[in-house]
């Protein structure tokens, strides 16, 4: 079966031209949703249904040599009319705002950590205590700007401040 016609009319007569059809079509008939840069679901729908138009028709078609001319415009078609429905559309996460509520779980580790970090924090002594705290919250501050703070030298803020960081570490691991 070579000519679409030789197709059509095994078709017709109940010999599996179908099969051959599809198989000599498909690509195309799939390549048309996807030059409309439909989603993966969409291009399906619309190849899913320009197959069932050519079912449906099949006896219509007058000149099975045009047939890939046939299957293009069908899809094409398909194709349009789900790109103005989607343009119609409003996303549904547009419709309402996601939950920025965190679980429960979220809310029972987050306490957790934040209870372990304090009390952490409290073990260290006043100086790294008060040099974590600024460099926590004001993250902006220059060296000399903490050093000017906390009465100590420029120099030694980096240093201290990783000296301090470090046991607050080990005390984080105590906690566990």
């Amino acid at each position: 079966m070579d000519s679409n016609t030789e197709v059509l009319l095994a078709w017709r007569s109940g010999l599996s031209g179908w099969d051959v059809l599809v198989d000599r079509y498909s690509r195309l008939v799939w390549s048309v949703p996807r030059s409309f840069r439909l989603s993966h679901t969409d291009a399906a729908d619309v190849y899913q249904c320009t197959w069932l138009c050519l079912a449906e028709h099949l006896t219509r078609i007058r000149q099975p040599e045009s047939l890939a001319a046939w299957l293009v415009r069908t899809a094409t078609h398909h194709s349009i009319r789900v790109v103005r429905a989607r343009g119609r559309e409003v996303p549904v996460d547009l419709w309402e705002p996601e939950s920025t509520l965190p679980t429960p779980d979220e809310v029972v580790l987050a306490t957790e950590r934040e209870r372990r970090l304090w009390s952490g924090l409290a073990q260290l002594t006043e100086r790294c205590q008060r040099l974590l705290r600024i460099a926590a919250h004001s993250p902006e501050l220059s060296y000399a700007q903490i050093a000017d703070a906390l009465g100590m030298k420029t120099a030694s803020v980096g240093s201290t401040r990783s000296r301090c960081l470090t046991a607050l570490r080990r005390k984080l691991e105590d906690l566990r």
